[in-house]
This record gives structure tokens, sequence and C-alpha cells, in this order.
């Protein structure tokens, strides 16, 4: 009997070989697509966008866009966001991560059984980045930090990785949309090192990839936002808030919702939005010191502030950058005292007069009083509903 077995089975398999051979030449594995005899060639983005991919079901998470979106960044604050947004529509998602199991646990719930592919990489492997590109037929960029590290520098982190992430998507060969996502002020003459840095990794993009999208989102305000948040901690433990350059600096500030929106309708278009730069700041602009009195507001304490001259803050700030390569051990992550986020905020930071918005993408951005602060009753002593606003005048009861 097992005589017969085998010869059945050396059978099949003779059979066999020709369709398994036609499986492989129709999916192309990653050494075929960047193998080396393959040269580096111009870009092949799609100039239509997405809007010609094959579309099943209603539009739900359970239906499917066509969209095979590799978000690197995504583990991040604007990228739990942006996926939900991916994985509603019925998109798949693929999640580079290099963190343990746990970054990317938070990212499963939000898509359809399968939907959502957590990818283990490394930045610094290009066979890595590859790998994880592979199936997609849409990348889009979110890494970036707005401080330094002993591992990571300003320009590695975003200008060298976007540059290297549109080279390798350029050779992919499939790629139909790419969106690099860089940050309001990005300039090569601005004070801050990490503008500057944004500014050379958007050059680096639009000279590999001339059709990249490219979103300069104001200073992202959300539920894990570390604007908000560190202010208001800090106000909570010490019982007072610092502000830089004596809180006169004005800002955008955007809910991150909004900004992950004008992703999704970015890819949902005809491609009108492509080689396009967008500027995506709130409706309202806001001084340090108003935006302050909003999160005092929420929190229900009174406001009490030092105003720190920007000599004074850089003092403060720079003992940190000046041990980071120093010292054997890592350096706390800077929050208030922040040296390049204190040259930022040197100059204002405003949405272009000329600039493509958001009402450019079909979108009205949400004012920031209301929803998108309400996370901020976490820090009031006594609960949700513990205490006056400031807004409200608090006078006696008269007893008669």
């Amino acid at each position: 009997m097992q005589a017969v077995c085998r010869r059945l089975g050396n059978q099949y398999t003779k059979q066999s070989s020709a369709p398994i051979s036609c499986f492989k030449s129709i999916y192309l594995l990653p050494d075929q697509c960047y193998g080396a005899e393959n040269p580096r060639f111009a870009s092949s983005l799609a100039t239509k966008g997405v809007g010609h991919l094959v579309r099943k079901g209603t539009g739900g998470r359970s239906s499917v866009s066509g969209i095979v979106a590799t978000v690197f960044g995504a583990t991040g604050f604007l990228g739990r966001y942006l996926v939900q947004q991916l994985a509603k529509m019925g998109s798949q998602v693929l999640v580079p991560f290099r963190g343990s199991e746990d970054c990317h646990r938070h990212l499963k719930l939000m898509g359809d059984l399968g939907q959502i592919v957590p990818m283990k990489y490394n930045p610094r492997d290009e066979n890595s980045i590859k790998a994880v590109m592979a199936k997609a037929n849409v990348v889009i960029n979110l890494i970036g930090r707005e401080y330094e590290t002993r591992n990571f520098s300003f320009e590695e982190v975003n200008h060298h990785m976007a540059e290297q992430l549109a080279l390798i998507a350029k050779e992919h060969g499939g790629i139909m949309r790419y969106i690099q996502v860089s940050c309001l002020g990005a300039s090569p003459s601005s004070p801050s090192r990490m503008l500057r840095a944004k500014a050379a990794g958007e050059e680096a993009v639009l000279r590999e990839l001339p059709e990249a999208t490219i979103m300069r989102p104001a200073a992202m305000i959300g539920t894990e936002d570390r604007v908000l948040n560190p202010w208001a901690h800090f106000a909570k433990k010490y019982s007072f808030l610092p502000l830089i350059g004596r809180g006169s600096t004005k800002i955008q500030p955007v809910y991150v919702v909004d900004v992950a929106s004008a992703i999704v309708a970015a890819l949902k278009d005809d491609g009108s939005s492509m080689g396009k730069v967008f500027e995506l700041g709130g409706p309202e602009i806001y001084t340090l010191h108003q935006l302050a009195e909003l999160m005092y507001d929420m929190i229900r304490e009174w406001p009490h502030y030092v105003k720190v001259p920007f000599p004074i803050a850089r003092a403060i700030a720079t003992p940190r950058e000046v041990l980071l390569n120093k010292v054997p051990f890592p350096m706390p992550t800077p929050t208030i005292f922040n040296l390049d986020q204190i040259e930022a905020l040197s100059t204002d930071t405003l949405v272009s007069e000329n600039a493509l918005k958001f009402e450019d993408l079909g979108i009205v951005p949400c004012k920031l009083k209301g929803y998108p602060v309400e996370y901020l009753i976490q820090y009031r002593k006594g609960g949700p509903q513990y205490g006056s606003t400031v807004s409200e005048k608090v006078t006696p009861q008269s007893w008669s």
C-alpha cells in the first residue's frame, strides 16, 4: 500500500510542476522585484492615483478598497488615527514596527480579520524595508522625531530615512501613491535642526518621486499629543507652567483626526493631489499663552505662569544636548525644555497665504475648543465634573 502511495505521489509531483512554476511567475518574490540585475529606474507612480482600483462591498471595514498601504511610523501618534481610517474603508494596512510585540497591539483591532498586518523590520536594513513594501501599492511615511537620541539623529530620522524609503518605492514598480508627512515650518533656513532636516527630506523625496504628495501638519492636538499633555502634567505636578519666550509665539494647532482625514482624502482623489505640498493648520491661530489658557480652562485649574525668556530657556535645555553622546547611559526625554523646539518657537509657525490647505482636499478642520481637547479632563483632580472653569464667575451663595 505504501509503495502505491509513493508512486501516485511521484506522478502528481511531475504533473503539477508546470502549474507551480506558473504560480511563481505570477506572484513575484521580493528578490525578483528588487534583484541586483534590475537597474534603478525612473518613478513608476500612477498619474491617476488609486481611483481605478477594483473595489468590492459597500465601503465598510469588511469591504475591499483595493488599497494595500505600508504605513511607516504607524505605531506613533498620527499613525493610529490614520490606520483606523484606512482600515474602516476596507484597506489592508501593513504595519512595520521595530519595537516589541505590544507596540502595534492596539492597531490590530481597527480592521477586519487579517487586514492589519504587523511586520518586524529594521529601518537601517534595505532588504528589511523592501520586504515590508513588497506587496503594497501605497506607501505613507510618518516617521519623525522632535528630539535626538544616542542612536538616531535628526538628519537620519527626518532626512535619510525619507530619502531611502522614496528610493525603494521608486524601484518597487508597483507603488501608485507615495505620501510624505513632513512638518509645518520646514525650511532650509529654519533655526530648528529638525525643521531643516524635514525640508531636506521633502526635497529628497520629490527628487526621487516627483509625483509624491507632501503633507505639512502644524502641531497636532489629540489624546496622545506631546503638546497639551506635557503642559497639563507639568502644571499639575509643579502648580505652574513655564511659557517659553513669554508665550507670544503664534502657532496654528490642528486636530490629529483632521490630518489623518486629509491623508485619506488625498489617497482617494483622482490624482489631483500628486506632486503637491499641503500645509495643514487648524482654523484658529493661538499664541502659546492663549493655548495654555485653553488647557487650564479644560483641566479646571487657575492659571499660574512663569515667563521664561529664550536665552534662559536655551540655558536650561542645553545640558542634555551637550551630554547626549558623552555619557554611557540614555538621557531623559525632553518635554517642556527641548532645545530644538525652543529654537523653533523663536519664530511664528503659520500656514502660508497661498498654500494648499484642508479646503483643497474637501475637509473642514475642527476648532480646538470642545471635543478635540476633551481628553484633558483626566487631569482634573476631583473627577470630570470637578470645579468651575476660568471663564465662569464664581459668586458666593446668599443664604436667607
